[in-house]
């Protein structure tokens, strides 16, 4: 019933026109990375009220929103997998880790990844055996890879680089933009922190980076510093 509910929520905040934007915005065209993915045009402030709605769905209810081809009611699913695993204990926790872990294929667009991969795999991988991020970061998704890039920024809140570092360096030459972007991210987020290992990591690595990733990981910098690693003048 709370299911048949949230799903009559969702159906009367969807908003065509928006709809059609977010269909460009995350390149659901054939060839895109976005493809087949459907959008309704429901703001993100939007689906994250809903999701605090209804955090007592059961995983088989989200695991039911999880597989709609939908693409806001994945994302319900999944911030409300994030909002229970923040006040859970450890073994509600290790059963969300779980769950998570075992629908990567539903979490298959930039914003799903963004929005919940720290939150939950890196943050449970904050006291945990760290292999499956090694694993992911080697798999043919897309996703899966961004995944493990991006779980790392729990690590790096805590000032923990190694992880970051390591997969950064693994991905150096991965063939997607949204890869490119996301390790720049994670290393940008290392330089907030501790530009000394940025700055470490760039001098061995910056004239093989893709430019994009080249660029998002010294976006902080002063002016000149960026023109010189652009340049390849450092």
């Amino acid at each position: 019933m709370k299911l048949i509910e949230l799903n009559n929520k969702v159906d009367k905040l969807t908003v065509p026109g928006k709809a059609e934007i977010y269909r460009k915005f995350f390149k659901t065209n054939k060839g895109e990375y976005g493809y087949g993915d459907k959008f309704i045009g429901i703001s993100v402030p939007k689906l994250r009220k809903l999701a605090k709605e209804f955090l007592d769905l059961g995983l088989d209810e989200i695991e039911v929103l999880l597989k709609e081809n939908v693409h806001e009611k994945r994302l319900i699913g999944l911030l409300i997998l994030v909002e229970n695993y923040k006040k859970s204990d450890k073994k509600t926790k290790k059963m969300i880790f779980n769950f998570y872990s075992s629908h990567l294929e539903s979490i298959n667009n930039w914003d799903l990844v963004d929005l919940t991969a720290d939150k939950i795999i890196g943050d449970y991988l904050l006291d945990n055996d760290r292999e499956i991020l090694y694993r992911m970061v080697e798999s043919d998704s897309l996703w899966k890879r961004r995944i493990a890039i991006i779980s790392t920024f729990a690590f790096i809140r805590k000032y923990q680089f190694y992880d970051a570092l390591k997969i950064s360096e693994i991905l150096l030459l991965d063939k997607e933009d949204l890869i490119h972007k996301a390790v720049g991210w994670m290393l940008r987020e290392i330089g907030k922190r501790n530009v000394e290992v940025l700055e470490e990591f760039l001098k061995r690595n910056y004239k093989k980076m893709p430019r994009t990733m080249l660029r998002y990981a010294i976006e902080k910098f002063d002016e000149s510093k960026r023109k010189k690693y652009l340049r390849g003048e450092i």
